[in-house]
């Protein structure tokens, strides 16, 4: 499958002698799971890699480590699913120490991302993103499918979050989150008077987003009802 990275592994191995010479070796192998940590940043429509808050959160994954990818999509005023689909599945890395978040349109970039692929990513964090014709006109856009395989899109991905705001301008409000949430399940978080978390045309510089790094901090969004989060 496109972007599938190969696994790469290091095995140690110990050979542990007997007291005597004629005693036999006892090798042990231990084998460790090399893949870089990397994460995927997805804007939305008519913005770029450096709109809003995505240069701030690469900074801040480039500090935990991560491997950050950025791509400009193409045609970015005009978000054509087919395009921005090829454009990653085909240049992007996916493995199981993935992180890929998206802003708007690009949150159902990610859900067909995630329908497309072989294996599953660590994370996926959907700001003001949407799965269905939104707004008072519901029109159809072309970043969006027709339906969703929402069993697919699951196993895909082992931690899946939805941020959402109830005055969305957009229309990617708290109603969409729901939705995506319903079908998904995952972690909605609904914000209130947060706009789109990100709009030129409204006045929504949003440069910084500390509740997002928080959740990138978090190994896994759920981890504390069982208590194995240690943060």
């Amino acid at each position: 499958m496109a972007g599938q990275q190969p696994l790469k592994l290091f095995i140690l191995v110990r050979i542990q002698a007997g007291h005597h010479s004629s005693e036999t070796l006892h090798p042990t192998f231990s084998c460790y799971n090399l893949l870089m940590k990397n994460a995927i940043l997805l804007h939305g429509t008519g913005d770029t890699p450096n709109a809003f808050w995505l240069p701030s959160i690469r900074s801040f994954l480039e500090t935990q480590g991560y491997t950050v990818w950025a791509p400009q999509l193409p045609d970015a005023d005009h978000p054509d699913l087919k395009k921005w689909l090829s454009a990653v599945l085909s240049e992007g890395t996916f493995n199981e120490n993935t992180v890929i978040i998206g802003h708007s349109a690009g949150g159902p970039l990610i859900l067909s991302i995630l329908e497309n692929l072989s294996v599953q990513v660590h994370k996926a964090i959907l700001v003001s993103g949407y799965a269905r014709p939104k707004g008072e006109k519901k029109e159809s856009e072309a970043i969006l499918q027709d339906s969703y395989d929402w069993t697919k899109i699951k196993q895909h991905v082992r931690d899946l979050i939805f941020l959402n705001s109830n005055n969305d301008p957009w229309g990617c409000n708290h109603e969409e989150g729901l939705y995506m949430w319903q079908n998904l399940g995952g972690t909605l978080i609904l914000r209130d008077s947060e706009g789109h978390m990100g709009s030129n045309t409204f006045g929504q510089p949003y440069t910084h987003f500390p509740l997002l790094e928080k959740l990138l901090e978090l190994e896994y969004s759920r981890s504390s009802i069982d208590g194995s989060d240690k943060k």
